[in-house]
């Protein structure tokens, strides 16, 4: 009985949170949260209980912080979670679902190339890199006068007067050919630059029309310019001529030795979009041949991403305008080739009939699935109706197909059949329509059981499409996306230019292209290793000792506290300033993207400290400084912890030991959501800490899940971020698998087949 009255006592003793919230914070914040005339956002975020209660503690009552015990502030934390803030609260309210969609930038490009390109010869898989090299003993190009062929990396021929193949080839006279693919790492405007002395011309993507035609050269120009329009993770069709004729030779005089040789060099750069010229690396070149991509050059508004991620949810004029341009594009593109795609010429007794099929074919590949008679008869048949020539019935047809919603908004019909599964594969692991193996696969009827669409999906992530869409969502995550305007101090960082820094986005590239071709794609091991990818201009920086003009290379920098990625120095170079590190920046980066902290924006912008102003203080204590004050408490008590354990690399990723005559302290510390304080001695023990951190876990989960499937995660099912996390620490934390699974669980009428499997979220066929 007594033992019963302590437990009524303690019972009874327990704080109310909602009584105390009532008192102590609803004139402020509302009585569901939802914000005052004085505090205006509403309480809502992703914070735990415990995080919660800290903060309420640290910056609560308004002007008396630290007066709540810690059991109040938690009985306040839990009854505000459980009313309103959590995700789960403001679901009870606003469900959320899986909205009607349009295609996205991306999958609008990228559909088009691959609608247009299935008319054309599939490319072969990839070589190896570089350039097939064919060098021949005089200017034409006719293989018994070839004596040469080779790999060669790139195009950086610097050979003075000598011969590029002594005893086979004089110095005087001879032509080189590069033929092979380039790739491009993202969309956009591409400039190619040739320098040369003498005669060349450069074909990309276009085998008809050079981008560079310097063929005929007059005056004393060297350097040669052309753009043209690349599409991510595509191979180009690439090829270099080069020919050096003979200067002041009289071949009728036999008996006169020839004059010396002109001078012999040939460099192939590009400018890729918002990065200065750059010698064409052996990385973005392959030896095989490929055909053509139709890259449109329409230019649509940004899409939505106002909730972290890319998704088709509005429609402008604008857009449609885009669409309207970008359809019109294409048509032009296809109809100056359309003897070539439809096997017919414009004399032939049965062109209207083969053009006919040839939009019947463009509409059931536009559309995703087979035509039915109604849908043939109103993009196909009725466009020819009235035209006056065949040509014009087929502008009109792929004019409405390309316009057409069944195009524009995959999900339109809801369908849930075998095509429906196949256009979602595609569009989640590529961004773009079926190919021919899942085409045939869903008309079987085959791809609705589960091992078969994951065996599919396996192949498609092997897929170069499928490593381009995810390299984009690695500078998403890691917030590399918007770095065009990142420029550095040149007083602070003398020789640091624009170059540099596009060597260092490169490294990352590099990093993160040889993550994604791993076997496993670990996800903690982008947070192991000291290893850093630099090129000769990098090296100097760092500490490397590598010739001036040494490609990338990945090499170890021991002893200097670098956890993978996380210490990448493009990464640290982002998230600072100009001359000065940023705690604060690179503690936003670690709090919001890696560890899924929600953090709102500040109040109002608040310009930092300048170092001037406290001479003496290190960057560490300027922000302490200025993030003191109460109001600063609630968001700065996790960015700062967190981002000062980086502060040991400067501005420019570079070791550093000490910040204004200072030893630099980067002690650190995190509040998880369970509960648990952990401190960080340095960068490697944050590391550490992110690899087992189950936070960090999720947070990649659900961001990985709306890159590819551009809809919220917790429209599958409230449960649904928790059992792909914890599905994803079981299967090995391996990003190709969670990528299978999230395309397999988005897929149309996946619950029921999951259901019926009974197999568990990567858990294998």
């Amino acid at each position: 009985m007594m033992f019963s009255a302590i437990a009524v006592l303690i019972i009874a003793a327990a704080p109310d949170g909602a009584s105390l919230y009532k008192a102590k914070c609803q004139s402020c914040h509302g009585p569901k949260g939802e914000g005052t005339k004085r505090y205006k956002r509403a309480l809502e975020g992703d914070l735990a209980v415990p995080q919660l209660a800290r903060l309420i503690r640290e910056t609560m009552p308004e002007g008396q912080p630290n007066t709540l015990d810690q059991a109040d502030a938690a009985a306040i934390a839990e009854h505000i979670h459980k009313e309103f803030y959590s995700q789960l609260a403001r679901e009870r309210s606003h469900p959320p679902r899986v909205e009607l969609a349009r295609l996205t930038i991306p999958q609008y490009r990228q559909s088009m190339a691959d609608l247009v390109g299935s008319f054309r010869p599939a490319s072969g898989k990839q070589g190896a890199e570089g350039l097939k090299g064919e060098y021949f003993k005089n200017r034409r190009f006719n293989n018994g006068d070839r004596v040469l062929e080779r790999t060669d990396p790139g195009v950086n021929l610097a050979l003075g007067k000598e011969s590029p193949v002594p005893g086979m080839i004089e110095p005087h006279e001879f032509s080189i050919r590069w033929t092979g693919s380039i790739i491009a790492p993202e969309t956009g405007e591409y400039e190619f630059i040739v320098k040369t002395e003498h005669a060349a011309r450069l074909w990309v993507n276009d085998p008809d029309t050079p981008v560079i035609d310097a063929w005929v050269k007059s005056g004393n120009d060297t350097e040669y310019k052309g753009v043209t329009r690349l599409l991510a993770g595509r191979a180009h069709p690439l090829r270099l001529e080069y020919s050096k004729a003979k200067q002041g030779v009289n071949d009728a005089n036999k008996t006169k030795a020839p004059p010396p040789s002109a001078p012999t060099s040939i460099h192939l750069l590009w400018r890729r979009p918002d990065m200065p010229p750059r010698l064409l690396p052996a990385k973005a070149l392959r030896v095989t041949g490929s055909s053509p991509v139709f890259a449109s050059s329409a230019a649509f508004p940004p899409d939505d991403a106002s909730l972290g991620w890319e998704r088709g949810s509005a429609i402008s004029k604008a857009w449609d305008q885009a669409a309207t341009d970008g359809a019109l594009e294409a048509v032009a593109y296809v109809m100056a080739r359309i003897d070539d795609f439809s096997k017919s010429k414009a004399a032939d007794a049965d062109r209207t009939a083969k053009l006919k099929e040839f939009c019947a074919a463009f509409a059931t590949r536009a559309f995703r699935a087979p035509l039915a008679q109604e849908t043939r008869s109103l993009y196909v048949n009725r466009p020819f109706t009235g035209s006056p020539d065949p040509e014009t019935g087929a502008r009109r047809a792929m004019l409405a197909i390309l316009k057409s919603p069944r195009f524009l908004y995959p999900g339109l019909e809801a369908r849930t059949d075998s095509h429906a599964i196949a256009a979602h594969l595609a569009l989640s692991l590529w961004d773009s329509l079926p190919d021919p193996p899942l085409s045939d696969l869903a008309a079987s009827g085959k791809l609705a059981r589960r091992e078969v669409m994951l065996k599919e999906a396996e192949r498609m992530l092997a897929d170069p499409r499928a490593r381009a869409k995810l390299a984009r969502f690695f500078h998403h995550w890691l917030r590399t996306d918007h770095a065009a305007d990142v420029a550095k101090d040149m007083v602070r960082f003398p020789g640091f230019t624009r170059d540099h820094l596009a060597s260092l986005r490169e490294s990352l590239e590099w990093k993160v292209d040889e993550f994604l071709g791993s076997a496993e794609t670990d996800y903690r091991k982008l947070f192991e290793g000291d290893s850093v990818p630099l090129d000769g201009k990098l090296a100097k920086f760092f500490g490397v000792e590598l010739p001036p003009d040494a490609p990338m290379r990945d090499v170890p920098l021991p002893g200097q506290g670098r956890a993978g990625i996380l210490t990448h120095p493009f990464v640290l170079a982002v998230h600072a300033y100009g001359a000065e590190t940023s705690p604060i920046h690179r503690g936003v980066f670690v709090a919001r993207n890696i560890l899924g902290v929600a953090l709102k924006p500040p109040p109002e912008a608040v310009s930092p400290i300048a170092p001037d102003l406290h001479p003496s203080l290190t960057t560490r204590e300027r922000v302490i400084l200025q993030t003191k004050p109460t109001a600063c408490v609630s968001c700065h008590g996790i960015i700062n912890p967190l981002g000062f354990p980086l502060e040991a690399f400067d501005a420019i990723g570079r070791q550093r030991a000490q910040d204004r005559g200072k030893p630099v302290d980067t002690k650190g510390s995190f509040l998880d959501k369970a509960g648990g304080r952990h401190s960080f001695a340095n960068a490697m023990e944050l590391a550490s800490f992110i690899r087992g951190s189950r936070d960090a876990c999720d947070s990649f989960v659900e961001q990985v899940f709306h890159h590819l499937a551009g809809q919220p995660v917790r429209a599958y099912g409230s449960g649904r971020p928790a059992e792909l996390g914890e599905a994803f620490t079981k299967g090995g934390h391996s990003l190709k698998r969670l990528c299978c699974e999230i395309a397999l669980v988005t897929a149309p009428g996946s619950g029921t087949r999951v259901a019926e499997s009974g197999s568990s979220p990567l858990g294998g066929r």
